[in-house]
């Protein structure tokens, strides 16, 4: 079977739009390159500021209409099709997934179950369609705040805006939240969510592809793990769902303040910030 690699050089800010396209295309596999992946010295580094993405496709139509798309969606972004020596990329592609572990919580693909540790929580998560398997930064970041809140908020309400494959929302969960609620507007998203809850037993997680608007009461925790310029619209929406504590992150350090000041001028308060490589998440309270 033939192979086709499509190369992507965009922002390394719009790298997860363009990972999501490049899956909804059908890649079987996808490498990043960024600030967060280090690349040995045998491999082309991405350039300041900006992310390599390398996905691999069986259809070479596939891959050429994912740059379409890119191309429309993000102008200036270079490419590359090339035709790649015959592979097992199904699950080779594999190698490229990563566990991690933040505080009480393990997250990690359902290949390494034998060897997940004993003493911590785990959450197996299936990396398909949409994100969070909890080895990016963004990921990782929320983890650690869902991890610090629960450990002082036994039974409290969580709402994960854009939850992806569910993995904050199931953090909380198994932390000891109460009513835990995950929301996506894809589609596609919400059911591999609840793949993913069945995958851990993990009952009493409300997801859906409901509006904010459609979501009632306020929450002590508010997950919003999405893109810099949607948590700026979304702000009217998500600060009146907060009762404690927000936690915002998919922001890189130079659009915090943008973010932040969003979230101000809705009447809450800015309770600090933690930043991985480019990447931070800010903290507010209600």
């Amino acid at each position: 079977m033939a192979w086709y690699s499509l190369t992507v050089d965009v922002p390394e800010a719009e790298s997860e739009l363009v990972q999501s396209v490049l899956y909804d295309y059908g890649a079987a596999g996808l490498e990043v390159r960024d600030s967060a992946n280090k690349t040995v010295a045998t491999v082309r580094a991405p350039g300041a500021g900006e992310a390599i993405l390398i996905a691999y496709f069986e259809d070479k139509e596939d891959a050429a209409n994912a740059q379409v798309e890119i191309t429309e969606r993000i102008p200036g972004s270079r490419f590359a099709l090339e035709d790649v020596v015959e592979r097992d990329w199904s699950t080779e592609w594999r190698s490229q997934i990563k566990s991690v572990t933040i505080g009480r919580l393990w997250v990690g693909p359902p290949w390494e179950k034998a060897t997940a540790p004993k003493d911590k929580v785990c959450i197996f998560v299936e990396p398909k369609m949409a994100f969070g398997t909890g080895d990016h930064p963004t990921t990782s970041l929320c983890l650690k705040a869902v991890d610090t809140f629960m450990a002082t908020h036994e039974g409290a309400s969580v709402l994960d805006v854009g939850t992806g494959t569910g993995v904050l929302a199931f953090a909380a969960k198994k932390l000891g939240a109460g009513r835990c609620v995950g929301v996506d507007n894809d589609a596609t998203s919400v059911e591999l969510a609840k793949e993913c809850a069945q995958e851990n037993g993990i009952d009493g997680v409300e997801l859906s592809a409901r509006t904010l608007q459609d979501i009632e009461g306020q929450f002590d925790l508010v997950l919003a793990n999405i893109l810099a310029n949607t948590l700026v619209e979304l702000a009217p929406l998500i600060a009146p769902k907060v009762k404690q504590r927000l936690v915002l992150a998919g922001v890189l350090v130079p659009q915090a303040e943008e973010v932040t000041a969003a979230f101000v001028a809705q009447g809450l308060e800015h309770a600090g910030n933690e930043i991985i490589g480019e990447w931070i998440r800010i903290e507010l309270t209600a």
